[in-house]
């Protein structure tokens, strides 16, 4: 696979999602790659859901699957352009934050981005799902 670094222009008018580890809008221009990620939870190689209530490792583990399935596509967590947040659980997310932010400044993702509170997902012992668009050239 083509793994070519691409670099969607940023569009943000303001600077308070900085802090929050998303901006506002992001334009691809030519040719390139689009990745769609199907949602990521925390589940471990077979499916099984692990870290039952634990948000921050729920949030840890559907981040590391998303960037398993990245990686088999070519790309990497800074290709991401867009994500989708899925939580049964707003402010246990929201003290995630500093991970989420670490993480993504560390991988240079600026994901514009979405987030959903939800009464369930797919498991009850899951809290938290993502999903994500990438871009490769």
């Amino acid at each position: 696979m083509n793994n070519k670094d691409s670099n969607p222009e940023i569009i943000d008018i303001w600077t308070w999602q900085k802090e929050h580890a998303f901006v506002q809008g992001r334009i691809v221009n030519g040719p390139g790659k689009l990745i769609f990620c199907a949602g990521q939870t925390s589940v471990d190689d077979n499916g099984n859901p692990i870290y039952p209530g634990d948000m921050e490792k729920q949030v840890t583990k559907a981040l590391d699957n998303l960037e398993a399935v990245l990686e088999k596509g070519g790309a990497k967590l800074k290709n991401v352009v867009r994500m989708t947040y899925y939580v049964k659980d707003m402010p246990a997310f929201l003290k995630t934050n500093p991970i989420i932010l670490k993480r993504y400044t560390e991988a240079g993702c600026n994901p514009t981005s979405t987030l959903v509170g939800v009464a369930s997902l797919f498991h009850p012992d899951i809290i938290f799902e993502v999903e994500a668009k990438a871009v490769i050239q």
